[in-house]
């Protein structure tokens, strides 16, 4: 009876080893497998690389606001192609619209001060100037006549006028004579215009009040961010309501900040960006004898490089997922190289692969 027992124990025992065997298979089978490609030079050295937009000069180009202000509107979208001088994304412009429109207006003040004083002697004021003129001698003339009636009168016969009288006849003419000259001088003045020195200093405010105006303007034009050469969006990273600066935009995961707009190229040609360690860097081949071989990742798909620099300076290692510094005491040195774009592979910006970099026989 105990060794039946025993036996159906041990019978089950199996049973169940079996089951989780299988299952175990299963689950294992089902996984996708991942492809480790083979240094394919004899003595080839590996890197990691990045892939980017291919650019003559430079990598990707980052796209940064010179303003800061909240985004109130996104006039592309990822992907989309893109023309020198499209907007791309635009800053709440309102204060800065305000600003300009009051160094307009400024301006517009000290022209039209500046084209009055051009414009003088203005003919109605002239006008005014001659008449006062001509009442002036008019009163010089009726002061005159009546100093010559008493003057000749006084000389006929020194009892026949006052002293008082003579006196104020002799004081109205003088008078009149001071009022003549005066007015001669006010429309002499008012004939020759304004003086070059006011003009001068009216010209310099309204130059100062333009070069404001246009300042102003250029600031205002900077809140709508327009693209800067023809390509391709290769990122967005804002929404209309975030704010962004000269700094970028803070990234949700990164919780850095990074460029707002990412654009590239990625027709025909794009480029792998690798760094290879310092401790390798003896050991590279002279550039133009380089060859080298990019194989994307979990595949054995394989891209054949062509060599387009190197930056001759090392740098810190970096992470190239996201970009930064590792706290390691590590050095690379940065290479470049090109590549067609295969038609059987499907390859963004961004991707990282595997590179091994090779001498030419």
């Amino acid at each position: 009876m105990k060794t039946k027992i025993i036996f159906l124990i041990a019978s089950i025992g199996i049973l169940i080893g079996l089951v989780s065997a299988y299952i175990y298979n299963k689950r294992t089978t089902a996984l996708p497998p991942v492809h480790v490609e083979k240094n394919p030079y004899e003595a080839g050295i590996y890197a990691t690389g990045i892939i980017e937009s291919y650019q003559t000069n430079g990598e990707n180009i980052n796209i940064f606001p010179d303003v800061s202000g909240r985004v109130v509107k996104i006039f592309v979208k990822d992907g989309q192609n893109v023309k020198k001088g499209e907007p791309l994304f635009k800053i709440d412009d309102t204060q800065q619209k305000n600003i300009t429109q009051q160094a307009y207006y400024q301006m517009q003040a000290a022209l039209a001060y500046l084209q009055e004083l051009k414009a003088e002697p203005r003919k109605e004021t002239l006008e005014v100037s001659k008449a006062q003129l001509e009442y002036a001698k008019a009163q010089l003339k009726s002061a005159k006549d009546q100093w010559d009636k008493v003057e000749k009168a006084f000389k006929l016969n020194p009892n026949s006028v006052s002293k008082s009288s003579y006196d104020s006849a002799r004081d109205s003419y003088e008078t009149a004579q001071a009022n003549y000259q005066l007015a001669l001088k006010q429309y002499e003045l008012t004939k020759a215009g304004a003086w070059s020195y006011d003009i001068k200093n009216a010209q310099s405010q309204y130059e100062a009040a333009q070069k404001a105006y246009l300042a102003n303007k250029a600031l205002l034009d900077k809140y709508t961010v327009k693209a800067p050469v023809d390509g391709v969006i290769l990122k967005i990273a804002t929404a209309v309501g975030s704010y962004v600066s000269p700094s970028g935009s803070y990234g949700t995961y990164t919780q850095g900040y990074g460029p707002v707009v990412v654009m590239g190229n990625i027709e025909k040609e794009m480029e792998v960006r690798c760094y290879v360690d310092e401790i390798l860097v003896p050991r590279l081949p002279k550039p133009q004898d380089m060859q080298a071989i990019a194989y994307i990742r979990g595949t054995d798909k394989k891209i054949p490089l062509e060599f387009v620099n190197l930056q001759p300076y090392t740098t810190p290692k970096i992470e190239l997922s996201n970009q930064r510094t590792e706290q390691v005491d590590v050095r690379v040195l940065p290479i470049v190289f090109k590549f067609r774009v295969p038609k059987d592979i499907t390859i963004y910006p961004g991707m990282l692969v595997d590179v091994y970099i090779g001498e030419k026989k």
